[in-house]
């Protein structure tokens, strides 16, 4: 029978592998169409900023004695943060690709067509700024706290590790809305990578597994999740989405995207036709 090690470790690598994959398919999309029509800013914006912000308490914990020590204070039954090297590898990944894809909707920089009216909601920009605001304000109550945010069992710096890492938890609840509703008024998931949607689903349901099994693995502590709730809220919201929109793409908007590429392959045929055309006039 494998040892906990070695299922920690097998399983942290193949919920990592499937995340990290998962960012490749819509940027290598955008470059085969030459567009990133179909999609909307607002998510890879959102995406970038709550990845950031998850490399940035995924470092704390994993490397920071301070935050740890009042981890540990605070969960003294299982005084370890459920964060390994992969989930700071995979921050910093994600960071580098969300930013890429976002790159992507610049113009000047990538020459690839856009699609109408496409901008960074107001909505989402409000969220964002509104998160940011939120750690400034916990990071004021640690500084201003009796002790100065050393002392675990009050206000505690650890505290705004935890408001940083809700950042990440806020924006993957809202990051998808957009284009799900851009899908819904299009009626339509053309542009939309159903590739990366489906490593995302089986990086979603790893992560949450790897959360149980850590936990089971403690000897049934379950301060492993609720110690760290963004990481576990991750996992589930992930799935939920990622669900609705394989929905969308094989269910609700399957007639669409046969149209669409019937479409296509008509216009290919009537390329050749039209260019010889031309030729001879």
């Amino acid at each position: 029978m494998p040892s906990p090690q070695a299922i920690r470790f097998a399983q942290a690598i193949s919920r990592t592998a499937a995340w990290s994959l998962s960012f490749y398919p819509q940027p290598i999309l955008n470059l085969r169409r030459r567009s990133t029509a179909g999609t909307t800013p607002s998510f890879p914006f959102v995406n970038t900023l709550g990845f950031v912000s998850y490399l940035a308490s995924t470092l704390a914990f994993y490397a920071s004695p301070l935050i740890r020590h009042q981890y540990a204070v605070r969960n003294p039954s299982a005084p370890n943060p459920t964060v390994r090297l992969n989930d700071v590898v995979f921050a910093l990944h994600a960071v580098v690709l969300s930013s890429l894809v976002w790159s992507m909707f610049a113009k000047r920089i990538w020459g690839l067509e856009q699609g109408a009216g496409q901008r960074v909601s107001g909505v989402i920009w409000a969220v964002v700024v509104g998160s940011l605001l939120a750690v400034v304000v916990a990071t004021v109550f640690v500084a201003a706290a009796p002790g100065g945010g050393y002392d675990a069992e009050g206000w505690a710096w650890i505290d705004v590790v935890y408001a940083v890492s809700y950042i990440k938890l806020v924006i993957t609840v809202i990051k998808y809305i957009p284009q799900a509703y851009t899908n819904y008024k299009r009626k339509s998931t053309d542009g939309w990578s159903i590739e990366q949607l489906i490593l995302d689903l089986v990086g979603g349901v790893l992560s949450v597994v790897q959360l149980v099994i850590d936990s089971l693995l403690e000897g049934g502590d379950w301060s492993g999740i609720t110690g760290n709730p963004a990481k576990f809220a991750l996992g589930n919201v992930t799935v939920v989405f990622d669900v609705v929109f394989i929905l969308q793409h094989y269910v609700f908007y399957r007639k669409s995207r046969a149209q669409d590429s019937k479409g296509e392959v008509e216009d290919g045929e009537r390329s050749p036709l039209l260019s010889g055309t031309q030729h001879q006039r």
